[in-house]
């Protein structure tokens, strides 16, 4: 390797953790503001509302997204980026007709049965999430096209505005849930925005000189998996808060909302800056995942994350165990800090998910996305039924424990399908 593709790799990689570094410590001074605003109860209305946010990003926006962040290598290596982004913007448009149909048929029910203030809070629900989806697609957009100091600056922006629109808008509007998502909708217009105005400076539209390709179908073949399995994950990934709303209270909810924000999120974030660094690189190597030697590297270099990643759970797990409570005195409120005894559990399930996750980006390498359809619809089918029997036996415990169960399980499925298609090229 070349030094000067040592230097380059060396500062994509700077830029990436500065960008995770302060989206992490933004998202912990954000749950520490929340808690000393919010009572347990209402934390635990703003987590269940952030549910519909969920079902719209994993079931809409989700793969299309996925399907336009894969995509711009190849369409780099042909030469064919202005027709990439013309059917980008297409497909992102498509979905966003969907969600505001679909959402705007919801909140005509809920103003039909006279609730008029769910209807105002679940819209401001639905609007940030369909802007957090094109900031996903942007964001995807420069990361695969390795303009990282932007991504790096938009994904610190991104959890620090949160915070100051957020505060704003509690001391506009008063100390309520709505009042903070009302703070998430400025801060992720505005980095959309800004997201928006950098890609369309960066990436010119040309001419085109010959028929370009369909990208369009190509994407939403690459994506159709993740919109069939992301209903799935969204019920699992909802039913732990939902359990404990019909099985508990509202207060469970909030406190069982922290200890994610605390344990789980910060593994996955950091995992994802891991991911942010190499998606691009693999998919790059990859390419069109036709060349069995160009794929093979991709491989052996997935393989080596993954037990990196394991690894470094392990060691972040110890520490939890060890600190747990230290941790919670320092980041949030009086009346969250009793449960901080669950946050090693949290990190665990955190770092197994963020494993597996890791896994299944090697497979998105080979452009194999059909067959983790199984794995993500069964392992969430499975992590529902034990949600709802967690909550019901043992509260923000139980509901703890199936996830660190689930996350194991979904590890482990991934790592047989990721070993069992090594083998199946290797004939």
């Amino acid at each position: 390797m070349s030094w000067g593709r040592i230097k380059r790799l060396a500062r994509e990689a700077g830029w990436i953790l500065f960008g995770q570094v302060a989206a992490v410590i933004g998202a912990l001074v954000l749950v520490r503001i929340l808690t000393e605003h919010l009572s347990p109860e209402a934390y635990g209305q703003l987590a269940l509302g952030l549910t519909l946010a969920g079902l719209v990003n994993q079931v809409v926006m989700g793969g299309v997204t996925a399907g336009i962040g894969r995509y711009y290598s190849i369409a780099a290596e042909v030469n064919d980026l202005s027709g990439y982004f013309r059917d980008s913007q297409r497909l992102m448009l498509l979905a966003a007709s969907v969600v505001l149909v679909l959402g705007g048929l919801f909140l005509l029910g809920l103003l039909g049965l006279g609730h008029v203030r769910l209807a105002a809070f679940a819209g401001l629900i639905i609007l940030f999430a369909l802007l957090a989806g094109y900031g996903v697609a942007y964001g995807g957009i420069l990361n695969a096209a390795r303009q990282r100091a932007l991504v790096a600056m938009h994904g610190g922006a991104d959890a620090w505005l949160k915070i100051l629109f957020s505060l704003g808008a509690i001391y506009w509007l008063g100390t309520s849930e709505t009042a903070v998502v009302v703070g998430y909708v400025l801060s992720t217009l505005l980095v959309v925005v800004s997201q928006f105005c950098f890609v369309r400076r960066s990436f010119r539209y040309g001419e085109e000189r010959r028929p370009r390709r369909q990208w369009g179908k190509q994407m939403w073949a690459y994506a159709w998996p993740f919109t069939t399995w992301g209903f799935f994950s969204w019920a699992q990934q909802s039913s732990d808060r939902w359990a404990l709303e019909i099985f508990g209270s509202t207060d469970q909810v909030g406190l069982y909302a922290v200890l994610f924000q605390l344990g789980y999120t910060p593994l996955v974030m950091a995992m994802g800056m891991v991911m942010a660094f190499l998606g691009p690189i693999l998919f790059q190597r990859a390419g069109d995942a036709t060349d069995s030697q160009r794929s093979a590297g991709v491989r052996r270099l997935a393989w080596r994350i993954t037990l990196a990643c394991l690894a470094f759970t392990l060691v972040a797990f110890v520490l939890t165990l060890c600190l747990h409570e230290w941790f919670f005195s320092l980041l949030v409120s009086v009346e969250y800090r009793h449960v901080s005894y669950l946050m090693p559990w949290m990190v665990m399930a955190g770092g197994l998910f963020a494993a597996g996750q890791m896994l299944a980006l090697r497979l998105m390498s080979d452009m194999q996305t059909s067959l983790m359809t199984s794995a993500k619809i069964w392992t969430a089918l499975l992590g529902l039924v034990l949600n709802l029997y967690g909550a019901s036996v043992a509260g923000e415990r139980g509901v703890v424990f199936s996830l660190v169960f689930v996350s194991g399980v979904y590890l482990l499925w991934m790592l047989f399908l990721a070993k069992d298609y090594q083998l199946s090229e290797g004939k």
